[in-house]
């Protein structure tokens, strides 16, 4: 989850992210933040938003058990900044500006360390896909994928035997600024049912989207 309240800079964290291979929720403000429902591997909060300071919002929300890793990042660069954020509950502080790839590096970290609520390494047949190190292997033979390639198999294997919808993967494999009308889904899934080779791993779900199953 990304909580930023300045929107070119909202689309722009989202879009880094989701190269990275990760699934984003994007709020501008608390609120937002307060519905987003579980599971979090991680979340980014600017500090200052609309409807409060994010270190009160994440503060309230420990006192009531909530674990998910909290990275704060913010234009409030002094010491004493950095060390409120961390005794109110964050566990890591970013200063804007920042380096897009230093900022993906740290939220990668949380996620690992979160275990983001499910196996590192999600297996369907003879499938593998590493997510810690974005490795994938089909009958132990290590494939060669673009970011994209993998963001959507990894999506994909992370809810086998489901049908997903198309809309769902341009969502969370795509930035925000990506076609919906465009073909670029199943551009892509055809690039992966070549890699992949037989037998086919992804189906097609007719006025649906793709389902990842052995048969």
């Amino acid at each position: 989850m990304v909580v930023e309240d300045d929107e070119d800079l909202l689309v722009a964290v989202s879009a880094e992210l989701r190269a990275a291979g990760l699934d984003v929720v994007a709020v501008a403000d608390l609120a937002g933040a307060a519905r987003v429902p579980p599971p979090l591997a991680c979340a980014v909060f600017d500090r200052m938003l609309p409807d409060g300071d994010a270190i009160t919002h994440v503060h309230q929300r420990r006192q009531e058990g909530w674990a998910v890793p909290v990275l704060f990042l913010t234009a409030r660069d002094t010491l004493a900044d950095r060390v409120d954020g961390f005794a109110h509950g964050g566990d890591d502080y970013l200063v804007k500006p920042f380096a897009p790839g230093e900022l993906t590096a740290r939220v990668l970290a949380l996620c690992r360390r979160a275990g983001a609520g499910r196996p590192s390494i999600l297996r369907h047949a003879d499938l593998e896909v590493d997510c810690a190190r974005r490795e994938v292997r089909r009958g132990g033979v290590l494939l060669t994928l673009s970011g994209k390639e993998f963001a959507v198999l990894e999506y994909l294997a992370a809810r086998p035997e489901q049908a997903v919808p198309r809309a769902d993967l341009l969502e969370h494999c795509w930035d925000a600024e990506a076609d919906p009308m465009a073909n670029v889904v199943d551009v892509v899934v055809r690039r992966l049912r070549r890699k992949l080779r037989e037998p086919e791993l992804i189906h097609t779900v007719r006025g649906v989207g793709y389902r990842l199953a052995a048969s």
